[in-house]
């Protein structure tokens, strides 16, 4: 197992495979033709190009060894009655368990046995008779049992579209049987099971046609278009449904199906010629074209896994990509480690943060695509070969893939893995993201240059986040690679992980300011896709719902997962503690009745960790006795972290830029000067609004000022975050007059910011409640009420200052570009 995908002896090992059987009884009574027969047959199946055949009965030894000798692995299904209610009856549970352990003895260890499938297609009804949760439990007991034969067996079951919503946790790999006649349909549900089984290789365990009722044609057709299309889209392997017509089923020989490649009597069939001609080509169908990729690593103090990710990298399936590594000023050895490398470009910079070194990376970089990975991870040898793939024959401008916890990782970074605050993907749609992580991403050069490529103000992280949303701002879709992922070492110890969390912390402060939009009024993300993540958000107070269809008939039953409770995620946060926790507990000490309020509402906040690492998926062979303990300490640290730093970075007062030297830099002007709302400008020359508004966006940008442009959604042109309180936005209009004159006009308009807002009705709402409890007893609180006027008056202020610090500004760039301000004179 290697991530999404198998290894045989340090290869990758993709399945090409093809079903075979079962046949009537033969002479032996075994479900398997001739050993005479059976040779032919394999000869057959390496003249087709298979290395894998699904067989439906355990075979016997000598199956085994005729398969071994001809190079050919096998599926093995083991057939028991799953078509029963099972769960209804301890006999047949029994059964089932026996039969595992017998089959999985017979073939222990044969190295022509590829993986067992405990289960084939159990009926939906019957799951919906049973219950989800307990026919999960039960596959699971029965991975337990063929595991505790030969634990190092691949296990799978076989799903199918009715049952598409089991997810037993025990399997190695997912197995699906897919009959879909449409491509666009067929490759639609190949991107929604590959969101399904997350990291786990996805296997079509069988998929075909029947020539008697679809026509030889189309089924060639089909073979082909849908086999290209799987392997395109990353599943690890392929098994055609069937090897000939003959098929024994149910007691009796099938007469009316043609699904063979062969015919009864094993002649080749024209599909037959189709699908060798692609298990030829399979995996690496070609691309429409190879695009340079420039790959760009930025490292900060990053040598502890520094060598692992350019051995990864040195090793891409990929025929025309660079690698660029910018160090950001590092104090470790990767210097040395990057002199081992003379064929990755190393740039040094002094530490000026993370988007100014990735930045660095574009700006040297000559590839068409620019890909961005860590030096903390290590890329999937066809990383970049399905990257660019998905990327070119999508509508998208960018794409994104997994990042999977090594298996070589601690277990403290496991127990990282399912805390909150890890790196992320966003679905829009199976295939649209609308974030994806920093440490997988990639986008045309061009485009990123459209959106003029990282902001600097991120040092540590959210430079993707916000790449992402001006991105989709400017019209550019981001697309999903399930298959190009890389592998991403976690926080090895608690203090790296919340000093991760800090950094994050710091980073949504300036989202916020930045992108208020997509923030809260208590400055949580507002997501309009689904996150994707091992970590959970939020406890979940119900249970998923399955859509089974009318009376259970549903051909697609599939499974509505509940959003997790945000609510009860709040009774952790930093605001809870010092807003609700802190001030019952010092209540508490003079209104000895508030004491039983004050207990509950803090053993809430802890009864929310605990029930997170409860509910937490711990990855099973990392799970120490200390694992769920420890990521309910996680659970409570992390909001906490988290937001003392967002809320630290807020208040910092080097988050208010300073006025810039020259006609804008004097406060006293500012207050001195009446309220401007509006700003005329003469353009004798012809300067045009547009580069007017550039000169004014390069003018913020120097000034450090943090500003938003329009996307072509808004009623402004610029919108500026001038400080924690307000916001001023920047609307213009040009009078086209003769003479290629031009008339500019500028409204300002500000208005308080979203924490300005909160903060003015928390202080309201806190007073108002202070007075209701205590009023009563201590007559003076009333004045507290002076606290509310007197906050509205600061921001307020604050509000005009930054509208006029505005103005002026804009007064300083028209003067650059030689415009001359209009002043509008009261008639008497």
């Amino acid at each position: 197992m290697d991530g999404k995908f198998f290894r045989l002896c340090g290869k990758k090992f993709y399945l090409k495979g093809v079903t075979y059987g079962p046949f009537a009884p033969n002479d032996r009574g075994e479900f398997f033709a001739s050993p005479a027969q059976t040779t032919n047959d394999f000869q057959q199946h390496r003249e087709l190009g298979a290395n894998l055949l699904r067989v439906y009965y355990v075979p016997p030894r000598w199956v085994l060894d005729l398969a071994l000798e001809h190079g050919l692995k096998l599926l093995i299904d083991i057939p028991w009655e799953k078509h029963r209610c099972f769960l209804e009856e301890p006999a047949s549970q029994k059964h089932a368990r026996e039969t595992v352990r017998r089959a999985v003895t017979d073939c222990r260890a044969h190295p022509a046995v590829f993986a067992y499938s405990v289960v084939n297609e159990i009926p939906a009804e019957i799951v919906r008779w049973s219950g989800v949760r307990r026919v999960e439990c039960f596959i699971d007991l029965l991975v337990e049992e063929a595991k505790g034969i030969d634990d190092k067996a691949l296990c799978t079951f076989a799903s199918f579209p009715p049952t598409e919503f089991l997810r037993p946790q025990g399997i190695d790999f997912c197995s699906f049987n897919v009959y879909l006649h449409q491509l666009a349909s067929f490759e639609a549900y190949l991107a929604r099971l590959q969101s399904l089984v997350g990291d786990k290789p996805l296997v079509l365990g069988e998929f075909g046609f029947d020539s008697k009722r679809e026509g030889e044609g189309l089924k060639c057709e089909l073979l082909a278009s849908q086999t290209e299309a799987a392997f395109r889209a990353g599943a690890a392997g392929t098994i055609v449904f069937s090897f000939t017509d003959d098929w024994f089923r149910s007691g009796r020989q099938i007469e009316d199906w043609e699904f063979g490649l062969t015919t009864h009597a094993r002649q080749p069939k024209e599909s037959f010629r189709t699908v060798q001609k692609a298990y030829a080509v399979a995996p690496y169908f070609p691309l429409p074209r190879f695009p340079k990729v420039s790959v760009i690593v930025a490292s900060y103090n990053g040598a502890r896994t520094l060598k692992a990710c350019l051995d990864s990298l040195a090793r891409l399936n990929y025929p025309e990509y660079e690698v660029i590594l910018v160090d950001d000023g590092s104090t470790d050895n990767t210097l040395e480690i990057a002199s081992l490398y003379p064929q990755v470009r190393y740039l040094r910079q002094g530490n000026q943060g993370l988007s100014v070194a990735r930045n660095t990376g574009v700006g040297a970089a000559s590839g068409e695509i620019i890909a961005f990975t860590d030096s903390d991870c290590r890329a999937d040898d066809d990383w970049l070969r399905y990257l660019v793939g998905d990327l070119l024959r999508g509508d998208y401008k960018g794409i994104g893939g997994h990042n999977f916890l090594p298996p070589e990782d601690s277990s403290v970074a496991a127990a990282v893995l399912v805390s909150p605050g890890g790196p992320a993907h966003v679905m829009l749609t199976d295939r649209e993201a609308e974030h994806v992580p920093g440490c997988n991403m990639g986008f045309y050069k061009w485009a990123l240059d459209d959106i003029r490529g990282f902001d600097p103000v991120f040092r540590k992280a959210g430079d993707d986040v916000d790449v992402c949303w001006r991105f989709q701002e400017r019209g550019h879709k981001i697309g999903f690679s399930s298959a190009g992922f890389v592998w991403h070492y976690r926080r090895s110890t608690v203090k790296a992980y919340l000093k991760q969390q800090n950094g994050y912390g710091e980073a949504e402060a300036l989202l916020l300011q930045k992108h208020p939009e997509y923030f809260s009024a208590f400055g949580g993300g507002i997501w309009h896709g689904r996150i994707y993540s091992a970590s959970k958000f939020g406890v979940t107070l119900s249970r998923p719902m399955v859509y089974h269809g009318l009376f259970g008939s549903g051909f697609f039953q599939k499974l509505y997962t509940p959003a997790p409770s945000f609510a009860l995620m709040f009774c952790t946060s930093l605001e809870y503690h010092l807003l609700i926790n802190l001030p019952l507990l010092a209540l508490s000490i003079s209104f000895h009745k508030l004491a039983p309020v004050a207990l509950v509402s803090v053993l809430t906040s802890f009864g929310v960790c605990v029930v997170a690492c409860i509910q937490a998926e711990l990855p099973k062979k990392k799970r120490k006795f200390w694992s769920r303990p420890l990521v309910a300490v996680l659970f409570f640290l992390q909001p906490v972290v988290r937001g003392w730093a967002r809320y630290r970075w807020r208040w910092d007062i080097r988050a208010r830029p300073q006025p810039r030297s020259g006609a804008a830099d004097s406060d006293d002007r500012i207050h001195q000067s009446q309220l401007v709302e509006t700003s005329c400008y003469w353009s004798n020359e012809g300067a045009d609004r547009y580069t007017f508004l550039n000169r004014i966006l390069s003018g913020l940008d120097l000034g450090g000022w943090q500003s938003k442009w329009d996307s072509g959604w808004s009623a402004h042109d610029v919108e500026v975050f001038g400080s924690r309180w307000s916001r001023v936005r920047l609307t213009t209009v040009a009078e086209e007059l003769s003479h290629n004159k031009r008339f500019l006009r500028c409204r300002f308009k500000a208005t308080w910011s979203l924490p300005a807002l909160f903060a003015f009705w928390l202080l309201l709402f806190g007073e108002l409640l202070l007075i209701s409890l205590f009023a009563s007893l201590e007559p003076w609180l009333w004045m507290i009420l002076l606290g509310t006027p007197l906050l509205g008056w600061c921001l307020e202020d604050e509000k005009q200052h930054q509208q006029q610090s505005v103005a002026l500004l804009v007064d300083e760039i028209a003067g650059q570009l030689n415009l001359q301000k209009y002043e509008f004179k009261e008639k008497n």
